[in-house]
């Protein structure tokens, strides 16, 4: 016992100096304002790779007919990926006068009998390959932007001249145990993703809101060396544009910036949802993230043996509840920081009591991305060997 409490301690302070990192560069990133009276010049490619996604495509093509950027100077490419409900003709009978609207069927740009594990990679790289745009920006077809994402994106990468811009994304919050759970774990992921690519800690980025130049996609020859992994086509591609442009790789923090999603629908979407964000961990070749969601993993799994413990000796539970006070004291201020700025601040009287939920939920996803399998859109994915 003694030997395991202290390599626990170990951990946790491993673990305060991590999240008292992340905890001051989140706060040390400076929103983005945009400018007045702006006058872009950058011409966007808008790509989405749709599946299945009837239901959501009023609401995309309604919130990017409303940009209040020029629409001279944006095209929307959605590319149907296979679709097996009426995504191709909600697409093709799309009225927006207004709106450069481009639909795509891949299976018109594939070769018949072709088979990937990750047909979203090629979707968004057929819609790059037909696209006019100088810079690229990536979306899901569920999200939903203000008037003013296109704009302020565009005023970023023109005064940064950014090659790869990880932007924020927050999940709605629904009045429902999941909803709720949900919207915190996205929170302290999207916190995470801003103070560790704002300091150039380690590459990560939700490829619901991304936006890389096209000529950047070209120059390390795009999903090349990755295309094979049915997950990565957002923080995979940033590494490799990292490598490359290592001080031209950005975080927006603004809110005009934010895109909004809303939760899985269940307890296994969710699940599945998080196995294949975690099935791509051991692909990362950024190495500094691996050896962060080891010791975060780690933790967790020390916390599952503590309350295991419990049921023979009282004193583990008693370890235990310790140890998770102080873990909700370490993470509580930095993602109350980050709750502020997505607006969800009234979310975090929750946040406490979510932590054995997190805790498990932690431990079951990292281990079934590593060895189980998953359902996305109507695919089975299963690891390789």
């Amino acid at each position: 016992m003694p030997i395991f409490l202290f390599i626990f301690f170990l951990l946790m302070v491993g673990y305060a100096i991590l999240i008292n990192f992340y905890h001051r560069s989140w706060n040390r990133l400076q929103s983005f304002k945009l400018p007045p009276d702006t006058k872009p010049s950058t011409f966007i490619s808008v790509i989405v790779a749709a599946r299945n996604e009837e239901k959501n495509l009023p609401a995309l093509l309604d919130s990017l007919n409303n940009q209040r950027y020029p629409q001279s100077l944006y095209e929307v490419i959605i590319v149907n990926d296979h679709s097996t409900d009426n995504t191709w003709s909600i697409l093709q009978q799309a009225a927006y006068p207004e709106l450069r609207l481009r639909p795509l069927n891949l299976s018109a740009y594939i070769n018949k009998d072709e088979t990937s594990r990750s047909f979203k990679k090629k979707a968004i790289e057929t819609g790059i390959q037909q696209s006019n745009g100088s810079l690229i920006v990536t979306t899901d077809a569920d999200c939903r932007f203000g008037e003013h994402w296109l704009e302020s994106i565009a005023a970023f990468y023109e005064s940064t001249q950014a090659k790869f811009i990880a932007a924020p994304v927050k999940i709605i919050a629904r009045p429902t145990l999941l909803g709720i759970f949900q919207s915190l774990d996205f929170i302290t992921l999207q916190g995470i993703t801003g103070a560790s690519v704002s300091q150039r800690f380690h590459s990560m980025c939700n490829g619901a809101n991304l936006a890389y130049e096209k000529k950047a996609f070209e120059e390390v020859n795009g999903f090349e060396g990755i295309d094979n992994i049915p997950s990565g086509d957002d923080m995979l591609l940033m590494h490799k544009i990292y490598k490359k442009y290592p001080e031209q790789v950005f975080y927006l923090k603004a809110k005009e910036a934010i895109v909004s999603t809303d939760p899985a629908s269940s307890w296994k979407a969710f699940f599945h949802q998080r196995i294949r964000w975690a099935s791509k961990a051991d692909s990362y070749d950024d190495k500094r993230i691996f050896w962060t969601l080891l010791l975060v993993y780690l933790i967790n799994v020390c916390f599952l043996v503590a309350a295991v413990a419990a049921f023979w000796h009282n004193i583990w539970l008693f370890f235990c509840l310790i140890l998770l006070l102080a873990k909700v004291l370490i993470e509580f201020p930095f993602v109350h920081s980050a709750a502020i700025f997505f607006d969800q601040g009234s979310l975090m009287k929750y946040f406490p009591f979510l932590q054995p939920i997190h805790i498990l939920y932690t431990i079951i996803a990292g281990w079934l991305g590593k060895f189980g399998k998953y359902e996305w859109k109507g695919r089975v994915i299963r690891k390789q060997a």
